[in-house]
């Protein structure tokens, strides 16, 4: 039976009912992250099967995305297109690895952040299904699925809200997680991460600065990634000062620098999506 408003079957228009969405696309693509980081865990001394895992589920996530994309949201997955990626996804990584060597290099210039060696090169593999996994799955969920249904909804001002209110406090299921670093992160990486989406309104620039970042702080700094377990990688460190500078056992996204930086260049991304005039209004004054 047929909507007169819409046109659109009754059961079609239930599944497109944006709480329905987040369950129905949230829960597949949750289940696909938990089993990227088993299958990572499983294979913690195999770097090449726990590379190959994560990409397995990678791809399946993406193709559960897309799938829905066509058959639920009845659209075009607009958002994983491939034309413009390698600019996009390069200008991610820039500025991932770029806000994070900045936040090293203000601790040395305090030393707080010490170079006592450096452990062999092959040290930097072992966190490359990391970088993969966080990157693709984080954000196909949490940008990709969250803010983006939430923001059809809701508008932009409050997916902004809750979706870096739901990517920080996730963090607190890590075994060093903090109420701190869970704030933090809140707003310096969900404003920042929603912001490139928002100004883009694709995936990949969100995309390679979660990876970039998160690469160069286990495989090259030798950090502790979000109060996760982190391996060491090329440089031997030592971190001496308060957590409010260094980030303590969270890891340097609890600390007052990337606090700082990565805040500010959210904003600047945010203000230049909306001068783009992509903010999206809230149902209720869309109508109007």
């Amino acid at each position: 039976m047929n909507d007169d408003t819409t046109g659109k079957p009754i059961w079609v228009q239930i599944l497109q009912f944006p709480p329905i969405r987040l369950l129905l696309l949230g829960a597949p693509i949750f289940y696909c992250l938990g089993s990227s980081n088993h299958f990572r865990g499983q294979n913690k001394d195999d770097i090449i099967m726990a590379t190959v895992a994560v990409a397995a589920m990678v791809s399946l996530a993406i193709f559960i995305y897309i799938g829905f994309a066509r058959f639920i949201e009845r659209r075009e997955a607009t958002e994983l297109s491939l034309p413009g990626m390698s600019r996009e996804l390069g200008i991610g990584l820039l500025i991932g690895s770029g806000l994070y060597t900045a936040c090293i290099l203000i601790l040395m210039a305090l030393g707080m952040y010490r170079i006592e060696g450096f452990n062999p090169v092959t040290f930097m593999l072992t966190a490359i299904p990391m970088a993969l996994s966080s990157s693709f799955m984080e954000e196909l969920l949490f940008r990709g699925v969250l803010f983006r249904i939430v923001e059809e909804w809701l508008g932009s001002w409050i997916s902004v809200i809750v979706s870096s209110f739901v990517f920080g406090f996730v963090h607190l299921m890590n075994p060093d997680a903090t109420i701190t670093g869970a704030l933090f992160i809140s707003v310096e990486a969900g404003l920042l991460l929603a912001a490139a989406y928002m100004l883009t309104r694709r995936l990949w620039m969100s995309i390679g600065f979660h990876m970039s970042w998160n690469y160069t702080q286990e495989a090259v700094f030798s950090g502790i990634v979000s109060g996760g377990e982190s391996d060491p990688g090329l440089i031997k460190p030592v971190i001496d000062g308060p957590a409010l500078l260094t980030g303590g056992q969270f890891g340097i996204e609890a600390s007052l620098p990337a606090f700082i930086l990565c805040t500010t260049v959210g904003v600047i991304l945010l203000v230049k999506a909306v001068k783009k005039g992509n903010v999206v209004l809230p149902f209720w004054a869309a109508k109007k």
